[in-house]
């Protein structure tokens, strides 16, 4: 909008009474949503919030104090996209094409593992490396050590410990050191994401070009 503004020379509320009202346009930016889960999925979900709940209401303190989650997630050694700038000018009923991706300079795989009081650790993984069921269960390991350096409130108490179902999460290995640590294990199944497709008429450039012609 801003480019039409300044190459027409009219106001930025005139064109945009001119795109929403006489053109019928709109602006479209990409996102995350999650899928639809299933009825498993739905089961094992409240089953899990009911465990948790029950904990909860017996002893909030207590709870909150032994709760401890983890989750692992790409990072990208480069400045992705945002929302705002995603966004682009469609036309009313024009089919959905899916967004290119931004090339990544490269990734890291990080495991993150946290309580109410913030993060307890963060291992980044090694190029080259993945995360085995031997692997995780030495993360298991510095957990435990964290635990009690960070919060020796816990020494005492039997952690509730939160992951999803990867498969180094459910191995042999993994379920082995999580017995040998006597921590209560919450299992959830993963919830998979997918990228919103983006609606164009055309690629950034072309689009403004073609709305700038019609100004003029």
């Amino acid at each position: 909008m801003r480019e039409i503004v300044e190459t027409t020379g009219i106001s930025k509320e005139h064109v945009g009474y001119i795109l929403h009202e006489e053109l019928d346009m709109k602006k479209l930016c990409t996102g995350w949503v999650l899928r639809l889960l299933t009825a498993d999925q739905k089961c094992t979900r409240m089953t899990i919030s009911e465990q948790c709940l029950e904990h909860f209401n017996k002893n909030t303190t207590d709870f909150v104090c032994r709760f401890i989650t983890m989750d692992e997630t790409w990072i990208h050694h480069y400045t992705p996209e945002s929302k705002q700038q995603s966004k682009q000018w469609t036309e009313a009923g024009c089919s959905a094409t899916k967004k290119r991706s931004v090339p990544s300079v490269g990734k890291v795989m990080a495991s993150v593992f946290w309580d109410a009081e913030g993060i307890l650790f963060i291992d980044y993984l090694e190029k080259g490396k993945t995360i085995t069921g031997e692997y995780y269960s030495n993360l298991l390991t510095r957990l435990d050590k964290t635990i009690r350096e960070k919060r020796p409130v816990c020494k005492r108490k039997k952690i509730i410990f939160h992951q999803d179902s990867a498969p180094a999460h459910k191995s042999v290995l993994a379920m082995g050191k999580l017995r040998d640590l006597q921590y209560e294990l919450l299992n959830i199944h993963p919830i998979p994401q997918i990228w919103l497709p983006l609606t164009s008429i055309s690629s950034q450039n072309s689009n403004s070009s073609s709305l700038v012609s019609v100004f003029l």
